[in-house]
């Protein structure tokens, strides 16, 4: 494994790139792109999956779930468990968008209409778990 500090530091900057690019994708439909747009986010909550996956679960295993539950209310484990439960959210609501603005596999009965609500939800939802991942590096390191 990467010293903890350092997978933190990089993480860091990884997740704040990403969700300023999440941003940036915002920006680019604004300017009537859209195939550009469905590239950046796409691409922004794909990258992500495997990133978390080899970099972040495996601290969280070690580190934080055999604290659970019993030192929940320490921040030391509140934070990255608060950011587990709200990027597992995000992650999951990335992916279920890209699926039904870029294919046919989900059914008409689960697809949703309102774009702009899920996407603006989304954004919000990433930002949580940014915010959430630099106060969990800071209580980690600070």
């Amino acid at each position: 494994m990467i010293d903890p500090q350092t997978l933190g530091e990089v993480g860091a900057v990884v997740e704040v790139a990403i969700a300023i690019m999440l941003v940036v994708g915002m920006w680019v439909v604004r300017r009537g792109h859209i195939r550009a747009h469905m590239y950046i986010q796409s691409s922004m909550v794909l990258v992500n999956i495997p990133f978390v996956l080899l970099t972040m679960v495996p601290y969280y295993l070690a580190y934080v779930l055999p604290g659970l539950p019993g030192e929940i209310s320490e921040p030391f484990y509140l934070y990255p468990t608060i950011m587990l439960v709200a990027g597992l959210s995000a992650e999951a609501l990335g992916v279920y968008i890209v699926l039904v603005a870029a294919t046919n596999w989900i059914p008409e009965r689960f697809r949703f209409r309102r774009f702009k609500l899920w996407m603006r939800t989304e954004l919000t939802l990433w930002w949580v778990v940014v915010f959430v991942g630099l106060t969990t590096y800071v209580v980690w390191w600070g």
